[in-house]
Parts: structure tokens; sequence; C-alpha cells
């Protein structure tokens, strides 16, 4: 039941308004799985037909029939955008937040190179959309293991913090040696440029285009791309032991979306949005 409160934070969703928000946000019944997996098929063949057109001579080539699918997808997009701002409860909440920008910028190049023809060089924004398909792929166990896997960071960012700062005072010190022992003859020119060959030593990229020319300096460029074996192996361990510790003691959740703020991923048995504090509706997974 609604209250007075309820509706004051946006008219409540229910009849069509209800069933298209569950197959456009929530990815646990058939129709959103299949929605889902042809916006997918869409926005890839999107993709694939920009790069393709950027190709010297197919794009010339081709140019008519690329213009055709340009305005398909473009039109497809358009009607998803417009179903999105139609069935949730805050349509301008959606259309300012990061995903809603990033559909409206999927859309803007192809109108505005109709309308403006002297900026169709925006036309190369329309890549934007390969980031859609990150927020799509929202099947249970993508959500599951990404939700972990940010509750892990989350939880030793402290650690890693500490752990950085221990890697930023070694680059420190040893690019400074290095400025000393090596010097300007033999390319390093200033500490930040030492400091940047210890830090692609360490790393163990070695880009080479600066190389210690001194025996002093080739000993102490070994024991850097020693100690960057042993370093790299850090961050990975804490991530990987706070997951782990993690994994045991939480439920999986599921694409089950707060009507009022659209974070996703709530478990089951939620009544209460873990965001914003919203009351969420009843859930009922569909299996079929």
């Amino acid at each position: 039941m609604q209250t007075s409160e309820d509706h004051s934070l946006g008219k409540p969703l229910s009849g069509w308004r209800l069933r298209l928000y569950t197959i456009i946000f929530e990815a646990d019944t058939r129709a959103g799985r299949l929605f889902d997996q042809w916006l997918i098929v869409i926005i890839l063949a999107s993709v694939v037909a920009v790069v393709v057109d950027s190709v010297q001579g197919v794009g010339d080539t081709y140019r008519f029939w690329f213009a055709v699918a340009e305005w398909v997808f473009t039109i497809a997009f358009t009607l998803e955008y417009l179903a999105r701002l139609s069935c949730v409860r805050h349509p301008w909440r959606y259309a300012l937040s990061f995903y809603g920008v990033i559909d409206l910028l999927a859309l803007l190049p192809t109108y505005v190179a109709l309308l403006v023809p002297e900026v169709h060089a925006l036309i190369d924004v329309r890549v934007l959309r390969l980031l859609r398909v990150f927020r799509i792929f929202k099947l249970t166990a993508y959500v599951a293991e990404y939700q972990a896997l940010g509750r892990a960071l989350a939880a030793s960012r402290r650690k890693i913090m500490v752990f950085l700062s221990a890697v930023l005072m070694i680059v420190l010190v040893m690019g400074t040696l290095m400025y000393v022992v090596e010097g300007p003859a033999n390319g390093f020119t200033s500490i930040p440029t030492a400091v940047y060959w210890a830090i692609t030593t360490m790393t163990t990229v070695g880009f080479g285009d600066i190389t210690p020319k001194t025996d002093l300096g080739r000993f102490i460029a070994s024991c850097m791309m020693l100690l960057g074996w042993g370093t790299l192996a850090v961050p990975t361990g804490i991530v990987t032991a706070e997951m782990t510790a993690r994994r045991s003691a939480e439920p999986l959740p599921t694409t089950r979306t707060c009507h009022e703020c659209l974070t996703e991923g709530h478990a089951p048995e939620a009544r209460y949005c873990l965001h914003c504090g919203a009351h969420l509706p009843a859930y009922f997974r569909e299996t079929r």
C-alpha cells in the first residue's frame, strides 16, 4: 500500500509501466533475459558498424548501407531510451545518471549530424554504446561476482592504500638514488625522470627508453626487478583474501532493482533498498 510519502517521491509503478520496468531493468524473468540478449546483439552490431565504417575504402563503398544501418540502430536506441524514461518513477533522475547520459550521447550524434552537417565528425561518439554492454550483463552470476569484488575492494581499501604508499616511497628513494648514480649523462636528467624509470622497472614493464650504464646502476635495477615480482602479488592477495572471507557469509543477490534510485542487486527476501531505504515491492523470480 502506497503512503502519501511514497506518492511524493514519484508516481508509483503499476500496470504496463510496472511490466515494462520489470522487462527492462530486471533480468531474472524470461522476458528480461530476452530483452537483454537482443539489446546486447544490437549494441555490438552498431559498434561493429561504426568500426567498419571507419575503414578507408569500405566506408566509401557501402556508404548508403552504413547510413541505413545507423538510422536503424539510432531509432532502436531512441525507442529504448524513451521506454526507460517512461517506466521509471523519476525520469529526470535516470536521465541525469551515468548510464542515462551515456544513452543520450549514443543518440545525439546522429541527430546532430542530420541537423548540422558540419559536425558530422561527432558521429564517432557512437562508440560510447559499447559502454552499455556492461550494464545489461545483469544475469545473477555476473552481478553477484561484480558486487562481491566491489565489496572486497571497499573493505580492503586501507590495506591497499598502505601498500601503495610503501611502493611510492620505494620508487622515490630508488629513483633518487639512480639519479645520483647514473646522472644526466646516462639519461637520468632529473629525479622525476628517474622515478619514472623506477616505476616502469618495478612494474616489470621496462620500456627501455632509459637504461642504466654503470655496474652499480645495473645492480640497483636488478634489485628493482626482483622486488617487482613480489610487489605485484600483494594487492591480488589482499583482495582475494577479502573475497574468500566474505563469500560464505553473503547471500546471492539478484537483478532486482529499486524503483526509486535504480540500485540493483537486492536479495530476494529484501524489503528495503540497500542504498536509499525505499520500500521494495514483492519480488517473484521467473525460473522458466
